[in-house]
Formats: structure tokens, C-alpha cells, sequence
């Protein structure tokens, strides 16, 4: 294995199979040169990025980033994956050891900054926001900096970015879209859900998905059939919330909900209640 460039002493990329690969090591890539053997006892990790755009990014990144950020990052993401059991964007691995690198260097420079969404985050994302705080342990054990709780809160949303694949504005938004749409459930039937229930984890993977297709103008839109007709007389209280929740739509994104989306907001919003 040879090296194909030097990043830092710290980091080089290889050629594999026309693959080009990111290496980390301490010192792996001192008094080295472009051709040269790679140690390979030396090796840490191996970054296979999936596209030549996302290890341009990364190589750049690695540039400005010390080694035992990026290690503590990867280490967080690897813990995500596992406990998740999903696949993650390769884009996390640009975007979280950016954002802790920039996390680090604010709070030694005394700045902190508050997640205006972080109450939203706690109840919306409850397995990610898991993780979010088990980062700054792994932050905190690692590198022996002690970051907010706002901050689980921000790397919670890399990583539910990373699983659904979508802009960071996009998941802010869809965040908003999911809390809006829970207040207008409680207050038309002026009841605390239970959000420890499975009910209530089914309803919330539904609006995640739902504000997915939401913006990205991707609503069910299958032909009306019977049984949309049968489940506006048979849960008719939580047909009525659904029609609050399209008013909601049509006010804030200018849409109106097909009927495919409101028979099945129509369902999950009558099983939360009934057995919340």
C-alpha cells in the first residue's frame, strides 16, 4: 500500500481499487512522501467515504482538525450506528467533527450558544438526544472538556440529519412541523400524551416522515378510496384534528394535504389518544 498523499503527519489518503481512502495514525505520515510504503502498524482508522466530493471535503477538513477530534467524533458515530442500527450518511463525518471542532473552540473561548430547539429535541428525538449525551461523556472522557447540554442537543440533529439524509435547515423545519402538529393534537383534546407509549413512538416515526415528504413535495397522493371515507365517520374527533393540522399546513407552507395524508394522520392521531 502506497501513499498517495500527505494531508498532515497525521493523516494520509491511499489508492485502493481506483478508491481513494483516508488513513489516520499518530506520526503515520512523518518524513513521508507521496509513493512511499505506508506503515501500516501505524494505522488508526480507515475512512471509505463514499464519493470523491465527500473525501474532498473530509481531506480539507483534516487539515484544521486535531487528530483526537476527529477520533472522539468517529468513536460518537460508530456509537450511533450501533445503537441506532441504521446506516448513516457518509455526510456526518464532515459535518459532526466540524461542528465539534467548532463546538470545542467556542466553549474555550467562554461563547456558548443555547438551542432554542433543544425541549423539542429531548421529546422528539428521545433514542438520537440518547446518543447526543453520550457524546459529551465520550467529549468529556476523551479530550476532558465539558461541553453544555445544549450540545447533545445540536449533535442530535447531525445525526437525525444523517438518517434521513436532508439539509440541516430542512430537519430545523421539520422539527417545528412535528412539534406544531403534537400542540395542536394536546390542546383540540386538551390531554398530555403519553410519551413513553408505543402509540406515541409510532405517531411521532409517522410526522417525521410525513414532514419529510412535506418538504420535500413528495405527500401521498394515491387515489381516494373507501377507506379514507370510512375513517372520517369512524374517528370523527380525530378527523377533525387532522383538519386542524391541514389548516396548519396550509398556512405555514401553502399546502393542502392530499387525502392519503390525512386518512393516515387520521389513524395515528386516533390510536395515540385512545391509548395513550
Amino acid at each position: 500500500m502506497k501513499i498517495a498523499k500527505v494531508i498532515n503527519n497525521n493523516v494520509i489518503s491511499v489508492i485502493e481499487n481506483g478508491r481513494e481512502l483516508v488513513i489516520m495514525g499518530r506520526g503515520i505520515a512523518f518524513q513521508k512522501r507521496p509513493g512511499d510504503d505506508v506503515d501500516k502498524e501505524k494505522i488508526e482508522k480507515v475512512f471509505k467515504l463514499e464519493s470523491k466530493d465527500m473525501i474532498s471535503k473530509f481531506k480539507e477538513l483534516l487539515y484544521e482538525v486535531p487528530p483526537e477530534y476527529v477520533h472522539v467524533t468517529e468513536e460518537i458515530i460508530q456509537s450511533a450506528k450501533e445503537q441506532l442500527g441504521k446506516t448513516l450518511n457518509d455526510i456526518i463525518y464532515i459535518s459532526l467533527t466540524d461542528h465539534i471542532h467548532f463546538a470545542i473552540q467556542r466553549h474555550q473561548q467562554g461563547l456558548q450558544i443555547v438551542n432554542p430547539l433543544l425541549w423539542e429535541i429531548k421529546r422528539i428525538y428521545k433514542p438520537e438526544f440518547r446518543i447526543g449525551l453520550k457524546a459529551l461523556q465520550m467529549i468529556r472522557d476523551r479530550l476532558g472538556i465539558e461541553l453544555p447540554e445544549d450540545e447533545a442537543g445540536f449533535i442530535t440533529m447531525h445525526i437525525v440529519n444523517a438518517e434521513l439524509n436532508e439539509q440541516m435547515g430542512d430537519i430545523v423545519t421539520m422539527t417545528k412541523i412535528i412539534q406544531d402538529i403534537l400542540t395542536i393534537v394536546k390542546y383540540h383534546f386538551k390531554l398530555d400524551l403519553d410519551e413513553e407509549s408505543l402509540n406515541y413512538f409510532r405517531f411521532l416515526t409517522h410526522l417525521k416522515f410525513f414532514a419529510q415528504r412535506l418538504l420535500s413535495n413528495t405527500l401521498l397522493n394515491h387515489e381516494e378510496h373507501d377507506l379514507y371515507q370510512l375513517v372520517k365517520q369512524k374517528y370523527r374527533k380525530a378527523y377533525e384534528c387532522t383538519k386542524k393540522i391541514n389548516d396548519y399546513i396550509q398556512k405555514t407552507h401553502s399546502r393542502i394535504l392530499t387525502a392519503e395524508e390525512e386518512l393516515y394522520l387520521t389513524i395515528h392521531i386516533d390510536r395515540v389518544i385512545r391509548r395513550h
